[in-house]
This record gives structure tokens, C-alpha cells and sequence, in this order.
């Protein structure tokens, strides 16, 4: 059975591609943005962390201390107050500056650099709740989601509870340790859940960046009606192409006139290729290609040779042999020499012309 005239059975093509992408319709995953950055936030809080409580430490003993409690005037308060700005300032730069990296990587590893302002727009239409609730409930689509983040979350929790199980005495029995070391364990534990959490939700962003890839190819697939119109836009409007034919044949056909009566030989295949040579021993170094046509080219240099009365030379293999290794304007290569410093004397004597010697 044929395949009906709207079912979407073709890959898109570049042109679909890139107009989809200037309306912002790219595969992206919140969600992978969302965990590439809580990844990055632990790792850099792991690396810089110790330096940040630190900073804080001393600014705390300092601000308390007996020298900023001494003396309340607005100069010294004012001078605490920016001494504790570039303090925090310096301590968590690199924490800020590696966040912002790790969010711009994870959304143009996505979809590269895509500027689109018209997402920037108020859209009204989304603050409608008839239409908000259609979404939730009215597709298929959203069912599979709704199971999807209700996985999410019985992963998670089993994720957590991962990184805990192992210390559950430790944290029954915690009332036995001194303040420092249940600030320790308390850290270690809320970093250890907070990883692999962190890592499950990057495992299951890379999943949904796949599925959003997948969804957004489908999307743009077309129909076999689709690609031949986008195949016509491409190609331009068959009567400004023929048009433009027209004239690229009256331009050449101007050119043949102007050359052709100014060629030595004309040596042809002798219907399928002709080449109007000239050769001037005082400006040129080997004979020149002023003109080359095929089929009908070839005969309407024919017909500006007989008008003119340029000698015409059949040598089928040699008018072969330019036509494809000689452009128009170019001197004959030195394998031609010969052949051709052949024919040109018998033009020359032909005509009476003084004999002209082609440089080797």
C-alpha cells in the first residue's frame, strides 16, 4: 500500500534544520544543565571548601574580636564592612566562576550558541491554566513524564539511603561525640548523599537529553511533499532559473562574436568540439584558447569561423584533448606544441601570412 502523502517518512533537511534552530526548537535538557551544575558545586565545594571556612573563620574572629569591638565609629565599621566584602569576594570566586563555566558548557555542549529573542518575549498564552492543565493531563506524553519523575524520585531516595545505610550506627551514636566531630560527620555524610545524587540525576539528564534529541528529530521529519517544495525553494523559481540561462547563453554567445573573428584556427572534433586558437609570437608565449564550446556552442563557432573567415581544422583527438585540458584565456600546454605548430603553418601558408615560430 502507498504511503500516504502526509506521513512524516523523511529526515529533515539542512534548510528544515536550520530554521528550526533560528525559532529555538533544539534538543535540550534542563535537567542536564540542572545536574551538570549541582556536580560541579560539590566538586569545586570539595576542592575550595576548606580555603572558604577558613576566610569565613577569620572574618568571624575578626569582626568579634576586641580591636572591631572596641571602636563602633562609621569609619571603622565601614572599613570592617569592605574588608569582610573582598574577604567573602575572594573566597568564593572560584566557586562562583567555576559554577558559571559549568552551567555555559553544560547549555552550549547542548546547542551551541543559539541566540533567539523571540523566546524573550511575553508569552500570555502560557499563563493560562485551562491550557496548563491540558498539558498535565491530557496527553500521553504527559503520563510517560509523570512516571518518569516518579522514578526519579524512588531512585533518589533509594540513592540516598545508599549513603547512609553504612553509617547508621555511627549516626545512632552520635550523641557520644564532641561537637566538632558531629559537625565532621554530619558534613561527610550530607556530602556523600548529596554526590550520589548529584551523579544519579547526571545519569538520568544524560537519558533525557538522549529522548529529547530522539523527540526533536521526529519532530522535524517531513513528509515526501515537504522535501520536494524545500528542494524547489532551494533550487530558486524554474522560470528565473531558465531566465538566467538565457542570459548566460546570450553573454557567452556576445563573447563568441567578439573572439572567434580574432582566432588563427578554429580546430574541431569536427560536429562535437570546436577551439578557436590564436597565437601572436611578439605578446604570447604558446598559441592561445580564445573560445571552446560543445554540441551547440561548437557549432555556432563554426558558423562566426565560416563568417569570418577563419580557417577551420578537423583534428577530432587534438580538439578532444584541449576541450577538456584547456580552459578559454589559458595557452596550450607544451604537449600541444607541436600538433598545433603544425596546423598554424599550414594556416599561415595557406593564407600567405609570414610563418610564426610557437616558443618550446
Amino acid at each position: 500500500m502507498a504511503e500516504s502523502a502526509g506521513d512524516k517518512t523523511e529526515a529533515p533537511t539542512p534548510r528544515r534544520r536550520q530554521e528550526a534552530r533560528e525559532q529555538g526548537q533544539v534538543a535540550r535538557s534542563p535537567d542536564l544543565t540542572a545536574a551538570a551544575v549541582l556536580v560541579g558545586i560539590l566538586l569545586l565545594l570539595n576542592a575550595f571548601g576548606a580555603t572558604i571556612v577558613g576566610s569565613l573563620r577569620t572574618l568571624v574572629a575578626d569582626m568579634l574580636g576586641p580591636r572591631s569591638m572596641g571602636d563602633f565609629s562609621s569609619a571603622a565599621i565601614g572599613s570592617q564592612l569592605m574588608r569582610a566584602v573582598v574577604m567573602i569576594g575572594i573566597a568564593m570566586a572560584p566557586l562562583l566562576v567555576g559554577v558559571v563555566i559549568v552551567a555555559v558548557v553544560a547549555n552550549v555542549a547542548q546547542v551551541g550558541l543559539v541566540l533567539n529573542p523571540a523566546k524573550l518575549q511575553p508569552n500570555l498564552e502560557a499563563l493560562n491554566p485551562v491550557r496548563g492543565i491540558g498539558k498535565i493531563f491530557g496527553s500521553g506524553e504527559s503520563v510517560v513524564l509523570l512516571l518518569m519523575n516518579l522514578l526519579k524520585v524512588g531512585l533518589v531516595g533509594l540513592t540516598a539511603y545508599s549513603a547512609v545505610h553504612g553509617r547508621i550506627l555511627q549516626i545512632v551514636t552520635v550523641q557520644q561525640l564532641t561537637f566538632i566531630q558531629i559537625f565532621g560527620l554530619g558534613a561527610q555524610i550530607v556530602y556523600a548523599i548529596a554526590l550520589r545524587i548529584a551523579i544519579l540525576l547526571l545519569v538520568l539528564a544524560i537519558v533525557d537529553y538522549a529522548w529529547q534529541r530522539f523527540r526533536n528529530e521526529r519532530e522535524l521529519r517531513m513528509t515526501k511533499q515537504e522535501v520536494k517544495e524545500e528542494m524547489k525553494r532551494m533550487e530558486g523559481d524554474p522560470q528565473i532559473k531558465q531566465r538566467r540561462r538565457q542570459i548566460a547563453i546570450q553573454t557567452a554567445m556576445r563573447k563568441l562574436k567578439k573572439d572567434v573573428p580574432k582566432a588563427d584556427v578554429v580546430v574541431t572534433n569536427p560536429t562535437h568540439f570546436a577551439i578557436a586558437l590564436q597565437y601572436d609570437s611578439t605578446t604570447m608565449h604558446a598559441p592561445k584558447v580564445l573560445a571552446k564550446g560543445q554540441d551547440f556552442m561548437a557549432l555556432r563557432i563554426r558558423q562566426l569561423a565560416i563568417e569570418a573567415g577563419v580557417p577551420i581544422i578537423e583534428r577530432p583527438p587534438l580538439a578532444r584533448a584541449m576541450y577538456k585540458m584547456v580552459d578559454v584565456g589559458q595557452e596550450i600546454p607544451e604537449q600541444f606544441y607541436a600538433a598545433i605548430a603544425e596546423i598554424l603553418a599550414y594556416v599561415y601558408e595557406l593564407s600567405g601570412r609570414a610563418r610564426q615560430k610557437v616558443a618550446v
